[in-house]
């Protein structure tokens, strides 16, 4: 994960950050919420495509890292958007460790500018990323 002066940090209901637990007798994980289940920071680096993103503010984002302080989960994201919208010059994830220095200090985040693939098309992930805590959700006015 990146070391960000002044992280963008958003509160959004616990139940999406939750890791869940394996059930033995349905052979999968339950209760797994959306942002945790979005993480993929292990696909990246393998060249292997995303996991599901998650919705954020209208758009897909995919979780880079999960972070367990004193018992609370949070989690850190970037916006996922189509490399051909993307305004800057996208890389690959070998290229942009090849200085690994500079990658861990890019004030747009370490994922930033990153490709990466889901259902087949190239996508690029975009920063700043958002730190995600539990709290209480955006709510949107009916008025």
């Amino acid at each position: 994960m990146s070391v960000l002066t002044n992280p963008v940090i958003e509160e959004i209901d616990p139940s999406r950050l939750e890791s869940g637990a394996y059930c033995h007798r349905l052979e999968k994980t339950v209760g797994e919420g959306d942002v945790h289940a979005s993480y993929s920071a292990d696909r990246i680096g393998m060249r292997q495509p995303v996991r599901r993103p998650f919705s954020w503010r209208g758009g897909p984002w995919v979780c880079t890292g999960i972070i367990h302080k004193d018992g609370t989960l949070s989690a850190e994201a970037y916006r996922m958007i189509h490399i051909d919208a993307f305004d800057g010059t996208p890389i690959t994830y070998a290229e942009k460790t090849a200085n690994a220095e500079q990658a861990r200090n890019d004030p747009m985040g370490f994922h930033h500018g990153m490709k990466v693939q889901r259902g087949g098309e190239e996508f690029v992930l975009a920063g700043p990323p958002v730190i995600f805590v539990p709290g209480q959700p955006d709510q949107l006015s009916l008025f």
